[in-house]
């Protein structure tokens, strides 16, 4: 399966802990910083743009959003919900 985890630092222990966890049983897990996305909502489709590219779709989303960015996070989440 394909993961994509919503973080603001990827070098966090949990948060690597996480992905050696997913990768050491066959799963790939991308870590995004959440503020770093952008949304086009205006189309049918939602999409959302990491650095300037679309993201894939992915199976599952972990929202390890911190409480300073919760308001724009779960914006971001419900895009990924909407897909």
């Amino acid at each position: 399966m394909k993961f994509v985890m919503l973080a603001q630092n990827a070098n966090l222990y949990s948060h690597k802990r996480i992905k050696e966890a997913a990768e050491a049983r066959g799963h790939t897990l991308d870590i995004i910083k959440t503020l770093q996305c952008y949304m086009n909502i205006a189309s049918r489709r939602p999409e959302i743009y990491y650095n300037g590219e679309m993201l894939p779709d992915y199976d599952a989303v972990i929202p390890r959003i911190g409480a300073s960015v919760t308001f724009y996070g779960l914006a971001v989440l419900r895009q990924f919900e909407m897909q």
